[in-house]
């Protein structure tokens, strides 16, 4: 099938920025070394809906080179890079993905890309598996099964599996100890400071930053502010993770107490009506507002537009909303993924273990899936410590080994 992308002359400029991450990815280099010569996934179809940016690409193009069939779409209407997609289609993948895409042309993409009648899918937030088990489901008996790479997809395949109606097993890499630990944390805790930071030059120094959620990326996130200089802010609902952010050294407020003070507010918390109305009413003059969730449904954009008095372009990225009290709120990336709608997602070196475990997942499935059954599993604890050995190995890092004797104590122990 021929490939959908905005513009083929941009194909130089996505290759350079392909070739750039390749070059800072030495866990996928080894990989793509090891693939060259097994070919695991010979004869075998391969989609990609990732956020279509260079460290994706490079992903999809590992697939390639193990032999796959590879077709390439996007996750996010603003997180594709036009740049990026032209390169991929110009190396000779398949490509159904542009910049800014309608809700309509978003899901001819993902149709598109299905049309290719997957056996592995590699998804991030679960729109591939959700168009698989509604409008698609005569694609089902090609599915030999996928890899989810994000916290909100994770969390609709584990609600399908608890009502039985998950069709074929995915494997959750999202929770594995080398995405969480590094890809949510460190990842997203950079790359959402980059899209602010880039977006609105403005100080974070000296200001209150607000954070919704303090799972692993809103620690990541608040670890950066506190970095800057910030005071910052913590409002959740999981009285473990609240206690936890008070120990870590952060104030802990209801988002309606937090809204009077705030001069930036995060949400990275995977539900839905963090920020509403009732909290842009309270909020200062000029407080900027952005959402490092996967779904744009954490600030209530719909209950924003409906209140403001007035709507304005301020910059690129940024739209400002005139409350009726004459106070403006800033909104950015439309409340879309700021580190991805407003940038280019997290560090090439922090992808590389995230993409490394993606890849060595799905050819853990294609051997495996015929006896996995129809649920959500987890990366095999081999693999997380493969990929760490390989990271470590990739910085000239050497570390200790038990001894036989120290095996037999602890091993005394557990029995």
């Amino acid at each position: 099938m021929k490939s959908v992308i905005r513009d083929i002359s941009l194909a130089d400029k996505g290759k350079q920025k392909i070739e750039w991450v390749r070059k800072n990815m030495p866990l996928l280099r080894s990989l793509e070394d090891e693939f060259r010569e097994t070919k695991p996934f010979d004869g075998v179809r391969v989609v990609v809906s990732v956020h279509l940016e260079a460290k994706t690409a490079y992903l999809a193009k590992l697939f390639a080179i193990g032999g796959g069939e590879v077709s390439v779409t996007g996750s996010n209407p603003l997180s594709t890079q036009d740049d990026v997609a032209a390169g991929l289609v110009a190396d000779g993948l398949d490509v159904y993905a542009w910049y800014n895409s309608t809700k309509e042309e978003y899901e001819e993409h993902l149709n598109l890309a299905l049309g290719y009648k997957p056996n592995i899918i590699i998804d991030d937030g679960g729109d591939l598996v959700n168009l698989l088990h509604t409008k698609r489901k005569e694609l089902l008996p090609h599915i030999m099964g996928g890899c989810e790479e994000t916290t909100t997809g994770v969390l609709r395949l584990k609600a399908m599996e608890k009502e039985g109606v998950l069709r074929f097993p995915m494997v959750a890499v999202n929770n594995a100890n080398c995405k969480y630990l590094f890809d949510n944390r460190y990842g997203t805790g950079q790359s959402v400071w980059d899209g602010i930071n880039r977006t609105t030059n403005l100080i974070v120094a000296g200001k209150n930053v607000v954070v919704a959620g303090y799972g692993w990326c809103g620690k990541g996130i608040a670890m950066r502010a506190k970095g800057f200089g910030a005071s910052v802010i913590v409002t959740e609902v999981d009285p473990i993770k609240a206690a936890e952010a008070v120990m870590d050294g952060f104030k802990v407020m209801k988002m309606s107490d937090a809204a009077k003070v705030g001069d930036f507010f995060i949400t990275v918390t995977g539900c839905r009506d963090v920020i509403t109305a009732e909290h842009f009413n309270l909020m200062k003059d000029g407080a900027i507002l952005c959402n490092a969730g996967h779904f744009d449904v954490e600030v209530s954009v719909e209950e924003l537009e409906k209140i403001a008095v007035e709507k304005q372009i301020q910059r690129h990225n940024i739209t400002g909303y005139k409350m009726e009290n004459g106070r403006w709120i800033n909104l950015l990336a439309e409340g879309r993924l700021v580190n991805l709608a407003a940038g280019d997602g997290h560090p090439a070196e922090i992808m590389d273990m995230s993409f490394a475990l993606q890849a060595l997942s799905a050819e853990y499935m294609l051997k495996n899936y015929n006896k996995l059954g129809n649920k959500v599993i987890d990366v095999p604890a081999d693999l997380d410590k493969k990929v760490a050995t390989m990271k470590l190995k990739s910085w000239g890092v050497k570390i200790d080994k038990l001894s036989k004797e120290q095996n037999n104590y602890l091993n005394s122990w557990a029995e």
